[in-house]
């Protein structure tokens, strides 16, 4: 939350012009950058106009809470307003959704979408978005997760008139998603005022929400079963749902005109693509549309069965690899959705293959020619691996050659590190990935992040985290061999051995050894916890606390990473592969292990250069991080 205040004094500092400086103060604090030109905008015109609203209602003394953070999430409401309920006496909360559009349409084949001349896209129609805003407010805030009734939505267009955007309103349905223009300025007052009482002050009310518990994230995996088999079990936001809608408005108009469509949706970690993945193919599932999700990961796919296809044996038969439509007939599925397309490869063959099927086919084509929407959910920054094709430039390359429309959908906000993009931008910055070099760590409210002067240290913290019932695991970057599995019953060979600390990598067989989980479920099984994760098995998953160990192929020399290749002990590195692939591959693979934890990363680096240089970065050590 950026600033909260009452109404009365909000509309004071508006007009004074103290609140957009004091808010761009705030801003430039928490995200490091500079508000967009149409934030700062909206605060400066519509802001003001919502504040006049609520003092001419009588509201002086509910609370405003400006660019409130969502839980878990790197969303921010617009507005929300607390107060006391006049019939109920309860705690009454309005999430307002501002809008500075003239006018806009209804999406011709959707009306939860619509088109706004300013976007080129279709964006969510605003009473739809803040349904959502409130449904996920229910979902991941404790102060109101029995208390439904207590939230309540509006969009308020106040540029707009009536004619403009009268299309919009045809999904409203509750109390959850109401629209109003300035033309109905006098209802929009009434609905203030009928859900706020004039007679209480909102601080305290405010109080009771921003100490809420986090209900904690429902993780993927738990509740996959019922994700693919039952009902939704995710809120999607915003872009996460127009891209959600894109995907199934698609397979209905290639059904209807036999026509196909390629979907990109683009994101960074925890940006929801595997939970929008999920909700598709549970929804086509329902539909009767025939559709499969795929992924290059065995961990994932292997999860994916185990979880999804607990109960009913043919849901493990909708979770494929992209190595599986060599032989698939053309536009046989009505959808495929390919998950962590990033891994695709650049054929499907290898030493298994048969004779037969060895064409030299692109794997990009296979999976485009055998549904008529495929739809690739990738990071290009999660390539980890030499031989990964799953880019959006190749994607389109491929489509164009058959002409096929492709529409790509980035999506921008995140779930995972507490919903933090300071980190994400941290850790990006940090390995080089983006300009900028790398900048100290400002504790926010979100994501946690402690360095680690031994091993010992960092398993000792995750332990006490384990037994405050957080989930927790250890990564390390490839710089250890792998001993061969040993027999049932034998103990694991510690293989990751740093001075007088050892344990074994994760399993990479398909059964349990000793207490350990298999590979692929290894981010997932509790058990999990006593051996080390690679970034194969890491990848695609998420825990509350993650540490990593950054071993000595990627090392700090005076004011610059240097990788080395050398000590990398990754099978996939081969002769050929270049340095500097190895180089970015690297650094690609400690973005993935440092953007695993939901909660919080503690870091151990094997070299002591380096590890002085995370301790002047992040400044936060175990020791201080247990005293607080």
């Amino acid at each position: 939350m950026l600033f909260r205040a009452s109404a009365q004094t909000v509309a004071v500092m508006a007009l004074d012009g103290s609140l957009f400086l004091h808010l761009t103060d705030r801003f430039v604090h928490m995200h490091g950058y500079r508000p967009g030109t149409s934030e700062a905008r909206s605060w400066e015109r519509s802001i003001p106009v919502l504040a006049a609203a609520l003092n001419d209602a009588g509201l002086g003394d509910v609370e405003v809470m400006l660019e409130y953070a969502l839980p878990l999430n790197s969303k921010r409401a617009d507005v929300v307003l607390a107060g006391v309920h006049p019939v109920t006496g309860e705690p009454s909360y309005v999430v307002v959704e501002l809008k500075q559009w003239s006018q806009a349409l209804p999406h011709e084949d959707d009306p939860t979408l619509c088109h706004v001349d300013a976007y080129a896209h279709p964006v969510l129609n605003p009473v739809e978005q803040v349904r959502r805003y409130c449904d996920y407010l229910v979902n991941f805030n404790g102060a109101v997760a029995d208390h439904a009734h207590r939230v309540n939505g509006v969009a308020f267009l106040h540029n707009a008139t009536e004619f403009g955007v009268t299309g919009l309103r045809e999904i409203e349905r509750d109390g959850h998603g109401l629209l109003f223009t300035d033309e109905r300025r006098g209802a929009f007052l009434d609905h203030l005022r009928s859900r706020l009482s004039d007679r209480h002050a909102g601080a305290a009310v405010a109080d009771e929400l921003l100490a809420g518990a986090t209900v904690p994230s429902k993780q993927l995996m738990s509740v996959a079963a019922e994700e693919v088999r039952e009902r939704q079990q995710f809120v999607l936001l915003d872009e996460q749902q127009v891209a959600y809608r894109m995907v199934l408005n698609a397979v209905e108009k290639a059904k209807h005109a036999d026509r196909k469509e390629v979907v990109i949706v683009t994101g960074g970690p925890g940006t929801g693509k595997s939970v929008i993945a999920l909700q598709l193919l549970g929804e086509l599932y329902r539909r009767g549309v025939p559709a499969l999700h795929a992924t290059g990961s065995q961990s994932f796919t292997k999860t994916m069965r185990k979880v999804a296809g607990s109960r009913k044996r043919e849901v493990q038969d909708l979770f494929k690899y992209f190595n599986s439509f060599m032989t698939a007939e053309k536009n046989s599925l009505g959808a495929l959705i390919c998950d962590e397309a990033h891994r695709i490869r650049e054929t499907s063959a290898n030493r298994y293959t048969r004779a037969a099927n060895r064409t030299g086919r692109a794997q990009i084509d296979e999976l485009i020619d055998v549904a008529y929407v495929p739809v690739f959910f990738l990071d290009e920054h999660q390539v980890v691996r030499p031989g990964e094709m799953g880019t959006v430039a190749d994607i389109r390359a491929a489509a164009a050659e058959r002409d096929i429309p492709c529409h790509v959908v980035p999506l921008d906000s995140q779930f995972r590190c507490g919903g933090s993009d300071a980190y994400l931008r941290w850790v990006v910055r940090l390995l080089g990935l983006e300009s900028g070099g790398a900048v100290v760590w400002e504790p926010d409210d979100r994501m946690h992040l402690l360095v680690a002067d031994s091993p010992q240290e960092m398993e000792a913290f995750l332990e006490g985290r384990r037994a405050q019932g957080y989930g927790a695991r250890m990564s390390a970057g490839y710089c250890w061999n792998w001993s061969p599995e040993p027999r049932p019953g034998a103990p694991l060979p510690p293989d990751v051995v740093i001075d007088d600390w050892a344990r074994p990598w994760n399993l990479r067989g398909d059964r349990s050894v000793s207490g350990a989980p298999p590979a692929a479920l290894w981010a997932t099984d509790p058990a999990g916890f006593g051996q080390v994760g690679c970034v194969y098995t890491a990848q695609g998953f998420e825990y509350d606390w993650s540490g990593v160990i950054i071993g000595p192929d990627l090392l700090w020399r005076g004011d610059r990473w240097v990788t080395d290749r050398i000590a990398s002990k990754d099978p996939a590195f081969k002769k050929a592969t270049s340095d500097a692939d190895v180089d970015r591959l690297i650094r690609n693979t400690y973005k993935v292990l440092l953007t695993r934890g939901m909660v919080g990363t503690i870091v151990y680096s094997t070299d002591l250069e380096t590890r002085e240089k995370l301790r002047e970065l992040v400044g936060e050590g175990v020791g201080k991080a247990v005293s607080a």
